[in-house]
């Protein structure tokens, strides 16, 4: 499960508009909003330098984190939504969304592979095809897990890990529900497919050469004639 929620020090933005997110910028800070439960929006400032940080490191809009303004009551929060710059693609503004420990939301979730040296399939030259590295699921803001776990041990070429075949932690559901979705798969070993490429190819040309010497002695025996 998740660890120690990450303090997030901002500052009170004091004035709105276009005109304060500007100066925001030109301070060395990025300008966004929390907002949700029972308080009214709040504006404020992030210093560039530990947004980018965050950022990098990964995960952002999966995180949460306890917001720290001066002169307010930490609170929890999660990133909703992060507008970038058209051209440089660097964050301009940054929504944050207030949560409760007993609030449920949906949340990209990252998906773990584990005991690879006891898979049978991969042991015979099989190719593990990850279709979703990240899956969905709806969770607890106060118990977010950090990943799930695929294991791997036992699995064959050809097998299949599913949703429904993944154990999730108490409390944690996917927001698919209407069908039983692909994680992974184990299939078959790719240099087993170059092989009967291969052979295919040998065998195409022996016919093409035996096709050649037949014309070949076919235009003789007209010339003899």
């Amino acid at each position: 499960m998740a660890g120690k929620i990450p303090d997030l020090i901002v500052t009170e933005r004091t004035g709105t508009g276009k005109g304060a997110a500007r100066q925001a910028r030109r301070d060395g800070m990025v300008p966004g909003v929390a907002y949700g439960g029972s308080a009214d929006p709040l504006p404020i400032n992030i210093p560039f330098n530990v947004l980018i940080k965050y950022l990098r490191a990964g995960g952002f809009l999966s995180t949460l984190f306890n917001l720290k303004v001066e002169g307010h009551d930490d609170v929890r929060v999660i990133c909703r939504d992060i507008q970038r710059d058209v051209v440089k693609d660097l964050p301009i503004h940054v929504d944050f969304l207030r949560l409760h420990r007993d609030s449920r939301i949906d949340l990209a979730i990252h998906v773990e592979f584990i005991n690879e040296e006891e898979c049978v399939g991969l042991a015979k030259g099989g190719v593990l095809t990850v279709v979703r590295p990240e899956v969905e699921l709806n969770v607890l803001a106060g118990d977010i897990p950090d990943h799930i776990t695929v294991d791997l041990a036992g699995l064959d070429v050809g097998d299949t890990i599913t949703i429904s075949s993944i154990e999730l932690p108490e409390g944690v559901t996917p927001t698919i529900t209407d069908r039983d979705f692909v994680i992974a798969n184990v299939q078959a070993p790719t240099v087993a497919t170059a092989e009967d490429e291969a052979a295919d190819a040998e065998a195409a040309e022996s016919a093409e050469g035996e096709a050649a010497e037949g014309e070949e002695a076919a235009t003789e025996e007209g010339a003899e004639e």
